[in-house]
């Protein structure tokens, strides 16, 4: 919710911005296949050349203070995800072919999108999602969060050269150059569609404005590591794992782990190998001293160790720790320890890692699970590093979740990998669990319309008692 009233010049300048953006739509929606393809390829290839990205990635970290500038490199991995997706999926006319069910799918524009870019990805966000936009022959305003206005505008300009170089309308994408929360709201108010990736407030917002809207949910990513990591080499890999997916970008995203439910079995095993690859295992009076530089004592969230080194970590808590350590890990204990009062066991963004341990049954673990999913971060992310198909499946089951990586990095993962099937994407809807209307990865297809056509088929119509079984009664069709 705006905290104020928009200015009438800033009410001229969206309503300037949408109307470019409009006369650019009508443009790309003319361009067949071939044309957005190679649109979506030279934009792509614009910010993945590391002489361009390198610099933008430390300029973001400099403007934000959040996160750290090699994490911020590796995500150009995901624009080449997304647009290897892009790449192998038609997105004009025919899209998909149903003969059995007399059905032909086409695509459409979706119009003029709103996107609301977190702090946290201010370069990665316009870069993938212009792609999917550009895909689609879609047009995108997008709104940085003020922190990062510089240079999420500065990768906007890139694109735009690089589009004005290929003969094709620079308002494609434009940006806010003075955003306020004022200013997105008057911008999701004009669009045709939202795409709001950031906090519970923002996504909220986005859906109170009468236009179609995704969102993505918070996260409090859990991983569980069961009895069948029995072996050092087990160990070790589910340990680099929880290092890859922890440290990454300084812990801010919402899938880094948060939480690790670990077997009685295997503990004191697996945190040796957490401690080799890199964790601090805290005291508990450095815990307590943690906690409070983290949460004030209602629970909320402190916004300046958000996405800091574990070393800035101890040292706005008052101690010190080795320079070589990547995380913080601090002993949560039981499920008796898993609760709103328990700030341990609640979404952390930073470099901070809870160890909780379950005893016995594997259902102990799914209870623990539930618990901490109970303090938040319901519908967004959960792993687990486990061998055992019967105890995957029972996840699969139990988990408020949309989606669970097996036994991979849960960061890497669940936005799309070169080594899983997930769609790529830095926006995750998280269902109903988390106040979202999708419960899967906010990708191509959600950019675009669809028109479904429908062919006659042989009537297909089960009798009566097939269809009601032993609640069929003779007669029902006669009043």
């Amino acid at each position: 919710m705006a905290t104020r009233e928009a200015t009438p010049e800033e009410i001229k300048m969206v309503e300037e911005k949408i109307a470019r953006a409009k006369a650019a739509q009508k443009i790309i929606e003319t361009y067949d296949q071939a044309r957005v393809d190679r649109l979506c390829q030279a934009v792509a290839a614009a910010v993945c050349d590391m002489k361009v990205w390198g610099p933008i990635c430390d300029e973001a970290v400099d403007e934000t203070g959040l996160g750290d500038k090699i994490s911020k490199r590796n995500k150009r991995n995901k624009i080449k995800l997304i647009l290897r997706d892009c790449l192998r999926n038609p997105s004009i006319g025919v899209i998909e072919e149903i003969p059995e069910k007399g059905i032909v799918k086409y695509a459409k524009p979706v119009g003029v999108i709103a996107s609301l870019v977190p702090t946290t990805n201010p370069c990665l966000t316009p870069a993938g999602q212009v792609i999917f936009s550009i895909k689609c022959r879609d047009t995108i305003v997008f709104s940085p969060h003020p922190r990062a206005k510089n240079v999420t505008n500065k990768i906007i300009n890139i694109i735009r050269d690089t589009l004005v170089r290929e003969g094709a309308p620079a308002d494609i994408l434009q940006g806010i150059e003075k955003p306020s929360i004022a200013v997105s709201a008057e911008l999701m108010k004009r669009a045709d569609l939202i795409i709001a990736t950031g906090g519970r407030p923002m996504v909220k917002a986005a859906y109170s404005q009468g236009v179609p809207a995704y969102g993505s949910g918070a996260g409090n990513a859990t991983v569980i590591i069961d009895n069948t990591c029995n072996t050092p080499e087990r160990q070790k890999e589910a340990a680099e794992n929880t290092r890859i997916s922890k440290t990454s970008d300084f812990g801010s995203g919402c899938s880094c782990d948060g939480n690790l439910v670990i077997s009685e079995e295997v503990y004191d095993g697996f945190v040796k190998a957490l401690v080799e690859q890199g964790a601090y295992l805290a005291t508990e009076e450095e815990a307590e001293k943690i906690k409070k530089v983290m949460w004030d004592e209602t629970g909320h969230r402190l916004p300046d160790t958000v996405a800091i080194s574990p070393q800035k970590l101890a040292e706005a808590a008052g101690f010190t720790i080795p320079a070589d350590r990547k995380f913080i890990a601090v002993t949560g204990g039981g499920i008796e320890h898993v609760g709103k009062q328990f700030f341990f066991s609640s979404e952390k963004l930073t470099t901070l890692l809870t160890l909780f341990k379950y005893k016995g049954e594997f259902e102990n673990a799914l209870d623990m699970m539930r618990a901490i999913f109970e303090v938040g971060g319901k519908g967004h992310s959960c792993g687990i590093y486990s061998f055992d198909d019967d105890h995957i499946n029972r996840l699969g089951m139990a988990a408020p979740v949309s989606r669970i990586m097996v036994r991979q990095p849960n960061n890497r993962g669940n936005s799309g990998s070169a080594w899983n099937g997930m769609p790529p994407t830095s926006s995750m809807g998280c269902g109903t669990w988390g106040g979202n209307i999708v419960s899967e990865n906010i990708s191509l297809k959600h950019y675009m319309n669809t028109t479904w056509v429908s062919r006659p088929l042989k009537y297909d119509m089960p009798s009566n008692e097939e269809l009601f079984g032993d609640f069929f009664k003779p007669g029902m069709d006669e009043e």
